[in-house]
């Protein structure tokens, strides 16, 4: 009778399980499957180092405030593979030479990432992986002659973030990213070395399980 009620009991255990893992991906945390979807207002923060030639130039990158949209796929409970998508511009300005005019800068980055208490409604993760920078729209110039830039660059990421859920959906999510890219300029026959970027983004949105 022990035997059959035993038996029984692991039958319905083995049945059950995947209604149970279901109604739990339902519920509070996150776990294998699931997709989040994000939306930020982030600031960029440059964190300039340059040549000597730019360095002699002065020349600085403004800060700028953009949107921010991403989306984390979950391989696994805890590790989840995020795409992040944003684009700027950014002003260029030289104490020697004054306003030099603006470039836009598309850097799609994706992360890998680790979900600390995945199951949990406060749930910090960290992040690191690649990303592409491509610089477009350039309108880069000293009176009517044009600066060249380099369009595109790879370089690493690092990130850590926090989402905490507020309903069985919905999350508000705090997030800081490190960013290395670069570009090389040239005027005219001049090279003017390379500007490296490197920006610390912070951003602060709400999300959505499904």
């Amino acid at each position: 009778m022990n035997k059959w009620l035993r038996a029984a009991l692991c039958a319905a255990c083995v049945v059950a399980a995947p209604a149970i893992a279901n109604a739990a991906s339902n519920g509070d945390g996150i776990y294998q499957g699931d997709i989040l979807a994000r939306v930020r207002g982030i600031s960029i923060q440059p964190n300039i180092s340059k040549s000597d030639a730019m360095e002699g130039l002065g020349v600085e990158v403004n800060n700028a405030i953009v949107p921010e949209l991403d989306f984390t796929y979950m391989i696994r409970d805890a590790i989840g593979i995020e795409l992040i998508l944003a684009t700027s511009r950014h002003q260029l300005t030289s104490t020697a030479l004054g306003n030099l005019g603006g470039v836009n800068v598309l850097p799609p980055t994706l992360l890998l990432q680790y979900h600390f208490n995945h199951a949990g409604k406060i749930r910090p993760y960290l992040g690191a992986g690649v990303n592409y920078t491509y610089f477009y729209n350039d309108g880069l110039h000293v009176g009517d002659q044009g600066i060249q830039v380099t369009r595109s660059s790879f370089g690493p990421a690092l990130q850590a973030g926090v989402d905490v859920q507020v309903a069985k959906n919905l999350f508000v999510n705090l997030d800081v990213k490190k960013i290395w890219m670069r570009t090389n300029a040239t005027l005219g026959d001049t090279n003017l070395g390379t500007l490296h970027i490197d920006p610390v983004i912070v951003g602060v949105g709400v999300g959505m399980k499904f």
